[in-house]
């Protein structure tokens, strides 16, 4: 089994890391989903996998919108510098790899577009928009955090489970993408930031908000993975995971 590569992450540190404790029960069902385990596995069935990926796509999408709306509610240049750095990098990066790797499953960019969004994804994207929309950034980056982290974290508890087999799983390039040395490299930061950024936005005197946004995304991710986990009617296959 191949070993995680980049950085070393601190999952612990700081704001994250505080948030991340705080809310383990709600992170705790995102990150160690059972949709999670049979990707490491490679016992998801496939069908169920390109369901999650068309709904991703929509995600992608909607994400985007709420890098653009954390441009709105900069405060200095410097913040809507790193706000438009990361949409256009969603937009012009990663929105075609994904489209690219869809293609790889028999999913054209026609059968993206026209996908009609599940109710569990419209949920989720409306509740971080609306957490940007009402509160300031310091809320709407909490909202987006799991998403970020937490696939770095699923990643790393992937490669350390000893069930996860490599080696001929049509999921391995997916759990690659999240343990690559860019992908960590980027999440690295992204804690440092995060707790840097709620220093300067009094994060100590809110945190009680900032924690109950924190569990509702978290609970958003898992409901999310159960969009590729129900999909389909034929439900035992996914109990062999």
């Amino acid at each position: 089994m191949s070993d995680t590569a980049g950085p070393a992450l601190d999952f612990d540190f700081g704001l994250f890391g505080r948030l991340r404790r705080d809310a383990a029960t709600e992170w705790r069902s995102y990150i160690a989903h059972p949709f999670v385990k049979a990707l490491g596995r490679g016992t998801l069935p496939q069908p169920w996998f390109q369901n999650f990926l068309i709904q991703d796509y929509l995600y992608l999408i909607q994400y985007a919108r709420g890098y653009a709306l954390a441009a709105y509610k900069s405060e200095s240049l410097a913040e809507l510098v790193s706000a438009n750095r990361t949409m256009t990098a969603l937009l012009d990066v990663e929105m075609p790899l994904h489209v690219s790797y869809c293609r790889d499953w028999g999913i054209s960019q026609a059968e993206l577009e026209g996908a009609a969004p599940d109710l569990r994804m419209t949920a989720y994207a409306n509740f971080f928009l609306e957490r940007g929309a009402s509160g300031d950034r310091l809320d709407l980056e909490i909202a987006l955090a799991p998403c970020l982290m937490g696939y770095a974290e699923i990643a790393e508890l992937i490669l350390a489970d000893p069930e996860t087999v490599l080696e001929g799983n049509p999921y391995e390039p997916w759990i690659s993408s999240y343990s690559g040395a860019e992908y960590r490299a980027t999440v690295a930061q992204s804690i440092i930031d995060l707790d840097a950024f709620g220093q300067r936005r009094g994060a100590d005197a809110r945190y009680a908000s900032l924690l109950q946004t924190f569990r509702t995304a978290s609970a958003l991710e898992a409901q999310f993975w159960e969009i590729g986990w129900q999909h389909g009617t034929d439900e035992s296959a996914g109990s062999k995971a």
